[in-house]
């Protein structure tokens, strides 16, 4: 994830080095916009090229195998 409470707690970073302010949610039925430059958060935004989240079968936080088994204790906040 790319939030500032993912395990890699880069969300934050990530939109100030490289300008990408905006983050969408990729979790199915989910429609959220967050922008890091004015923290406001957006009930819905424009309408992105799929996929728009993942697959339905995916657990979560992440592919399985690909999350470290601590991803809890990792969480900020």
């Amino acid at each position: 994830g790319c939030c500032d409470n993912s395990p890699e707690q880069h969300g934050r970073k990530h939109a100030a080095s490289t300008g990408h302010n905006v983050i969408t949610s990729f979790e199915p039925g989910e429609a959220w916009f967050y922008d890091f430059s004015d923290d406001n958060f957006y009930e819905s935004g424009p309408d992105l090229a799929p996929p728009d989240s993942h697959p339905l079968e995916q657990p979560v936080p992440g592919p399985q195998g690909r999350v470290p088994e601590d991803w809890r204790s990792r969480m900020n906040g």
